[in-house]
């Protein structure tokens, strides 16, 4: 179970760290992974406070600057954010 749980963990932090290239906040990125890729809130939730432990200067940056954004810059439709994870997961899976 220790290789497939730590594998599932990592496919989870690079779904984030694709996420945060799209300027998604940890609640659009909870929520974008839950709907498009089935992952629980509570995982997608731990791995980005664990990402956030291990890299405070970038995500005192990244929110800084999320801030700044109005609701519409930068953003994605639902239907662009769905075909973005699916692609993900797919070029995820292809690379196992």
């Amino acid at each position: 179970m220790g290789d497939s749980s730590s594998s599932y963990i990592h496919m989870v932090q690079h779904l984030i760290e694709k996420c945060l290239i799209f300027h998604m906040s940890k609640e659009e990125c909870m929520e974008a992974l839950s709907k498009h890729a089935a992952i629980n809130p509570v995982i997608t939730s731990t791995v980005w406070n664990e990402l956030e432990k291990e890299n405070k200067e970038f995500f005192e940056a990244y929110r800084t600057r999320t801030q700044h954004q109005t609701k519409d810059d930068d953003r994605m439709s639902e239907a662009e954010t769905s075909k973005l994870i699916q692609k993900m997961i797919s070029d995820s899976n292809d690379s196992d």
